[in-house]
């Protein structure tokens, strides 16, 4: 349990029944997790987050046998209309332009479906802190994705330093660590990179980074 002061109400977005079953179980074995609803389509979605309000949406970006990436229009759906609302992608596809534009949609994380359960769990309590949180696989995506079309940096070495690691997922603490900064330090300069290049999130530090080939 992350602090005991309050559980995680989590929707599941998937068009597999069978898959969110077995979601469902994985996460109520946690204390601090509970799972108020379901949705297998679009149109559902948006009526069980209107319903019950929860902290995070887990959701897949196929939910229908037509486009692939349906589940794009629903994470910018749902992220305008509840500010507060954290969504982590889960999905099967990993493809670099797919993990950028999950993030420009709104969505804090993006985690591949065959992560382990502690991965998982780990990453809803990530996004829960209103941090990003990516696996291996899309945090090198989101890496790459970074690392092209350089333009003149606006960051001090420093900030650029915590944007690197910040783009791999890690939290405030692991930077310090890293760095060799206390965490209070590495918030300061979380704060002073989305003051410069104007982003109200992590996530979207990292999509904005990356169009602008700060690092």
């Amino acid at each position: 349990m992350i602090t005991g002061e309050r559980t995680l109400k989590i929707v599941l977005v998937d068009d597999h029944a069978i898959v969110r079953q077995g979601l469902r179980s994985i996460l109520e074995r946690e204390d601090d997790i509970t799972v108020i609803g379901e949705a297998a389509t679009a149109a559902e979605a948006r009526a069980v987050v209107e319903r019950t309000r929860p902290d995070i949406v887990l959701l897949d970006l196929k939910l229908s046998t037509g486009s692939n990436t349906e589940g794009l229009d629903i994470c910018s759906e749902l992220t305008s209309r509840y500010p507060e609302l954290g969504v982590l992608v889960l999905t099967t596809f990993l493809d670099d332009a797919l993990v950028v534009e999950a993030i420009h949609r709104g969505a804090r994380g993006y985690v591949i479906k065959d992560v382990d359960t502690t991965g998982l769990v780990s990453s809803i309590r990530a996004v829960a802190r209103n941090e990003s949180a990516f696996d291996s696989r899309s945090a090198s995506a989101m890496v790459r994705s970074i690392r092209t079309a350089p333009e003149e940096p606006v960051l001090t070495s420093r900030e650029q330093g915590v944007l690197e690691l910040l783009a791999r997922g890690l939290s405030n603490r692991e930077i310090g660590s890293r760095l060799f900064i206390s965490e209070t330090t590495v918030k300061f300069h979380v704060r002073n990179i989305m003051r410069k290049i104007d982003a109200s999130s992590r996530a979207e530090v990292v999509y904005e980074a990356s169009k602008r080939g700060l690092i």
